[in-house]
């Protein structure tokens, strides 16, 4: 079998992918939503807003595409804070496929290196600085340090599929 191709001849893999990104066999329906094009340029609300909506939806390898592609995309002081959104959704995606040990340190790794970035509000402090985007990045990262908590603490059976799905959003007013 040929191995897929873009059109500059670098190898891709045009395989369909279920919701946790898993490839499935050529002829099978994909399960998650349509791929991440590799090409994809996207950074802050849309990468945000995109990113959300797959988390909430329970596409946390879907959103880590998107995350990575802001992280790709995005200006040099941004990197951290995408880099560590996209290793958090790696982590969910290792919780989703029963893979704890992965879980917990793509969690704690992706959150540590997002709080580096996080300057919270504070009186005389720029706004939204805890708020990139629309992020809620406090909610956000004690979502990550829950879970891995939970997860080193009670492994990953009975854990609810919702807590597998957290926004990434502020809530509305």
């Amino acid at each position: 079998m040929t191995r897929d191709r873009d059109p500059a001849g670098r190898p891709r893999n045009a395989r369909p992918r279920d919701a946790l990104g898993r490839p499935l066999d050529r002829a099978g329906p994909g399960a998650g939503p349509p791929p991440i094009p590799d090409d994809l340029a996207i950074t802050g609300p849309g990468a945000a807003a995109l990113a959300d909506q797959l988390l909430r939806e329970g596409h946390p390898f879907h959103a880590h595409e998107v995350l990575e592609a802001a992280w790709k995309s995005g200006p040099p002081a941004e990197h951290d804070l995408w880099q560590g959104l996209a290793q958090i959704a790696v982590g969910l995606t290792h919780a989703h496929r029963g893979n704890a040990r992965g879980a917990v340190t793509l969690l704690r790794r992706g959150a540590q290196r997002v709080r580096a970035y996080q300057v919270p509000d504070e009186p005389g402090a720029e706004s939204g600085t805890a708020r990139p985007f629309g992020m809620d990045l406090p909610v956000f990262l004690a979502t990550a340090d829950g879970l891995a908590a939970r997860i080193e603490r009670d492994g990953l059976a009975g854990l609810p599929a919702a807590d597998l799905a957290p926004g990434l959003l502020a809530a509305g007013p």
